[in-house]
């Protein structure tokens, strides 16, 4: 019989190695015992597993009190008569509250993890963790179940908790294997849907509250907090044109998306025709997968753009952070339905021929105690100084970019979404803010590196050695950095010296070009550089220009908002400038409501107004982008060399006093595109632009921003040819107004 004291440390989930005395064991003498933990249990018989016939039954276990009293315990224990050998057996149980049933004994399996994996693991050599850490579905033996593993080296026990067991610690305390500090254990008869959570022991003995698994591939909906096992699936299929749709000289005009407010009418009508997408919108208040699957690509597709972005539907415990500070790294968001549900969404956009980029978090994470933070009672994930591992400004944790287990974690996920569910690129969240250590700190308030500098060499590796093994492991798929700063070579090779992104965020030209829009027109001809400056250093980086969600909340308005005048100016100035960013080098993003002028600022927790496009302002707004997109997409010389210097030339660059730009866009192969914007609502008739010797005779106007079809005056060339003569071309530039010319 086990002794008093190893009793009394089960029966407190305090035992440091419950596979010891749990399970089956032979005694000094070579005979079997075989003791289970059933907290409810009434009564526990052991059968053969091959006859189903009981060998044994198992007696609770009593602990002698204080003057003569005992205390019956739930642990049961027995010997095996007649029986040397160890066999397979089941346990029969009667629990107290009448749900008997037949069971297979977790104390029964041995490791089930390799210890090449988990050696790979502590040495930050394994690419995908994911593989063998959090919750598995599978079957041993015969048995269905569930294979738990969790890091956490500094703890003194871990059990795993769920509906399976009554959210009881002392259930199903895990195995802790050495090598890498992961505890598993492999549960009979747990299933898909089960919520768990794991409960854990510090190294000082104390209880730390439940934490959620940091690799669950699903969660719980909030307010809830569990994770969830997810049931198996295959791999997502990866696009055949994945690698071709991303190039950098092809066209990538993306829609940026918040799902939870994006709601356009139709997905009303596709949410009530699907009675499951209903019932998930009624009990949720959130729209669900399968909707807008058949929706959203659809709607994006028909304006023209490549691709969508969403805003990160990583797990994440608070609406209001639209995603940024999440702690489910491989689990789409419970908010829009089951995981599966996320697949089919994306090959709706893939069947509309449009790519999927996600935007991923890896810079920091929120401090709720069921998740990252002091993981297992100490600084696991993030760094332990604060110094090092707080984000000031937004209450946040940093990863310890230089714990090999934290790389392996976040290279995993990375690859998780790339390969797992087949999305087409990742956008860096935060990049500028991992890049150096006294981001937003004061003098004396952050750690040099091991040089005395302010970059971050160990996230700095980190992004390389993720980027390095996202273009080995999956061809094709692209990642973009949001990187605020002149940090060089952002999106330069790491064999070159460069971080290895494929794209970068031109912040930059973002802040210039909407400073300029703000101001009044006849004002603008003192503001000139500041929508030409993007130029000097167009061609120094791979660059996206965007006009995201955060350039349209936190008091800022919209986009037409900036704009000033009356409401005709207001609308001709955002179209002029649409024009403008169009026919820009550079990969192009606008979010979601801009496309038709959304008046006010992006709420996230109401649905876009849908109902300006009744308006033809409105309309036309959306209307000239998808006209843009397709001009964007069919004429080479406005994307092949989007990164290139040998893609533009200036034709007027300096014309202040009129506030007029114009350049001409090559595509390396002989396609050509004249630029020309003039900021100011006086027309501009006769206005001659000089050519580069070899540019085309004929040239036809393709664009117009001024277009009765959009709203504007109508003013402009008529789309008739205009004729190149001694060197240039005269032409009309519309009031407010950006207009394309091809090559007739």
């Amino acid at each position: 019989m086990l002794d008093p004291g190893a009793v009394a440390a089960l029966l407190a989930a305090r035992h440091a190695d419950p596979f010891a005395v749990l399970g089956l064991h032979a005694d000094a003498a070579g005979a079997l015992w075989l003791r289970a933990l059933l907290p409810g249990a009434e009564t526990v018989d052991v059968l053969d597993a091959a006859t189903g016939k009981a060998v044994a039954t198992l007696a609770p276990r009593a602990l002698g009190l204080s003057a003569g009293e005992s205390l019956v315990t739930p642990l049961f224990e027995g010997r095996i008569p007649r029986r040397k050998q160890r066999f397979n057996y089941r346990l029969r149980v009667r629990w107290a509250n009448g749900d008997d049933g037949t069971y297979a004994d977790a104390y029964a399996f041995g490791p089930q993890i390799s210890d090449d994996e988990l050696r790979a693991f502590h040495e930050g050599h394994h690419t995908r963790p994911q593989r063998f850490l959090g919750a598995h579905v599978l079957s041993i033996d015969g048995v269905a179940g569930v294979r738990f593993a969790v890091w956490a080296p500094n703890a003194r026990r871990v059990s795993v908790v769920g509906d399976f067991n009554g959210w009881d610690g002392r259930r199903h305390p895990m195995r802790l294997r050495h090598t890498a500090g992961v505890w598993e254990l492999f549960v009979p008869h747990a299933a898909p849907g089960d919520l768990y959570k794991y409960e854990l022991v510090d190294a000082n003995g104390s209880l730390l509250p439940a934490k959620a698994d940091p690799y669950a591939f699903a969660s719980e909906l909030r307010p809830g907090n569990a994770s969830r096992v997810a049931a198996p699936r295959a791999d997502t299929p990866l696009p055949a044109n994945r690698a071709a749709r991303n190039h950098r000289g092809v066209p990538i005009s993306t829609y940026e998306v918040h799902l939870a407010s994006w709601a356009h009418p139709d997905l009303a009508t596709a949410t009530a025709e699907r009675p499951a997408c209903a019932e998930h919108s009624a009990r949720t208040g959130f729209p669900h997968w399968d909707a807008l699957a058949a929706v959203l690509p659809g709607y994006a597709a028909a304006l023209g753009f490549t691709h969508v972005e969403l805003l990160p539907i990583t797990e994440h415990p608070f609406d209001g952070s639209w995603g940024y500070q999440t702690l489910g790294l491989f689990a789409p968001t419970a908010r829009f339905g089951e995981p599966e549900g996320f697949g089919r969404f994306v090959a709706a956009c893939h069947a509309a021929d449009l790519g999927v980029i996600l935007d991923w978090v890896p810079a920091h994470f929120p401090r709720d105690a069921h998740g990252l933070g002091r993981f297992d009672g100490t600084a696991l994930y993030e760094y332990a100084d604060p110094r090092e591992g707080e984000h000031r400004d937004w209450g946040t944790l940093i990863p310890n970019f230089g714990r090999n287990e934290v790389v392996s974690f976040l290279t995993g996920s990375a690859l998780h979404w790339l390969e797992h569910w087949g999305v087409d690129g990742l956008r860096v969240d935060a990049v500028a803010s991992m890049l150096y250590r006294d981001y937003s700190r004061n003098a004396g308030e952050w750690i040099p590196n091991v040089h005395g500098g302010r970059e971050n060499l160990e996230a700095i590796a980190l992004l390389k050695h993720i980027n390095t093994t996202i273009g080995r492991e999956c061809p094709g798929a692209i990642t973009l950095a949001e990187e605020s700063t002149s940090f060089p070579g952002v999106s330069a090779p790491v064999h070159a010296g460069g971080l290895g992104f494929h794209f970068k965020w031109n912040m930059g030209w973002m802040n210039d070009t909407l400073r300029y829009l703000q101001e009044e027109p006849v004002h603008r001809r003192w503001h000139h550089d500041r929508m030409s400056f993007g130029l000097v250093y167009a061609f120094s980086e791979n660059f996206m220009l965007p006009l995201s969600h955060d350039e349209v909340v936190h008091g800022k308005g919209s986009i037409l908002g900036r704009c000033p005048g009356d409401e005709w100016q207001r609308f001709a100035n955002l179209r002029a400038y649409y024009g403008f960013m169009w026919g820009h080098p550079g990969k192009k993003l606008l979010f979601m409501g801009q496309e038709f002028a959304q008046g006010d600022e992006w709420r996230d927790a109401e649905p876009l107004p849908w109902h300006l496009l009744q308006y033809p302002h409105h309309a036309g707004v959306r209307d000239l982008v998808r006209d843009l997109n397709a001009l964007y997409r069919e004429a080479p010389a406005l994307h092949a060399l989007d990164g290139e210097a040998a893609g533009f030339e200036w034709l007027v660059g300096d014309d202040r006093e009129q506030s007029v730009y114009a350049w001409l866009r090559r595509d390396g192969a002989g396609d050509l595109a004249i630029v020309a914007c003039n900021f100011t609502p006086v027309p501009r008739e006769g206005y001659r632009l000089p050519l580069p010797k070899g540019a085309a005779k004929s040239w036809r106007e393709a664009l117009n921003t001024d277009s009765r079809h959009y709203g504007g005056s109508d003013l402009g060339n008529g789309g008739g040819v205009l004729k190149a003569k001694d060197g240039g071309l005269t032409l009309t530039l519309p009031p407010l107004a950006t207009v394309v010319l091809r090559p007739a």
